[in-house]
């Protein structure tokens, strides 16, 4: 009989985690247990995509998901990050997960990290994406119905202008080539709002876009009544 593994997907709010779970549910050998997340205690969103706590937790439900939050102090040295990190992976452990799994896609020092947090700690790590050809895979998201906004920018990297735009085909035919299509090296962030891995989309729109220590956030809120509504 084929084992099924009990998997934790580390979850930023934004399209590549959002794909990694679409992706491991189509495993028959893999079940998604729950979503881990880091917050930003002092500003109450998710960390660098800058994503309110309650669009955080609309999302989990719409996937069907319990959610860890794993909450940060601002500023968050290292060492405190990686003792609360530590508590939540003992969690998903206690919670009868076998592995953890993240959205990273060709980032060797990115993987190695990981790999070396998660030594001792009794969970396997799993990639599900990593090595994909990130030019198509941006096409196939999109393609089959995943939306989402673009929440975070480094304007040192990419234009400032396409905060709070939505991440489309029309973002990606004007993205300039040096720009990786899924903001892999920290181009961009984003926040998913409808897809395969989700029940139904969630009804929002950008709000304020603002300027904060050298990037670009556009703050997603839900639609209200009478505002036009991204879903």
């Amino acid at each position: 009989m084929t084992q099924t593994h009990k998997v934790v997907l580390s979850w930023s709010s934004g399209k590549d985690s959002a794909w990694a779970l679409h992706v491991l549910r189509q495993r028959p050998d893999t079940e998604v247990v729950g979503l881990l997340t880091t917050v930003n205690a002092e500003f109450d969103r998710v960390a660098m995509h800058a994503v309110r706590r309650e669009l955080l937790r609309a999302q989990a439900e719409v996937a069907e998901l319990g959610l860890i939050e794993v909450e940060l102090p601002w500023p968050c040295s290292n060492e405190a990050y990686e003792v609360r990190m530590r508590g939540a992976l003992e969690a998903c452990a206690a919670r009868g997960a076998d592995a953890v799994a993240f959205g990273d896609l060709f980032l060797e020092d990115v993987r190695r990290y990981r790999e070396e947090r998660m030594r001792g700690t009794g969970l396997g790590v799993l990639f599900p994406l990593w090595g994909l050809d990130t030019r198509a895979l941006s096409r196939e998201m999109v393609s089959a119905g995943m939306r989402a906004i673009v929440t975070c920018v480094d304007p040192k990297q990419v234009d400032a202008s396409i905060a709070g735009r939505e991440y489309d085909d029309a973002l990606l035919d004007v993205l300039p080539a040096w720009v990786d299509p899924c903001g892999e090296r920290g181009e961009f962030h984003s926040f998913v709002h409808a897809g395969p891995m989700f029940e139904h989309a969630l009804p929002v729109r950008c709000g304020e876009v603002v300027e904060r220590d050298g990037f670009v956030f556009a703050d997603v809120v839900r639609a209200g009544a009478g505002a036009p509504a991204l879903a």
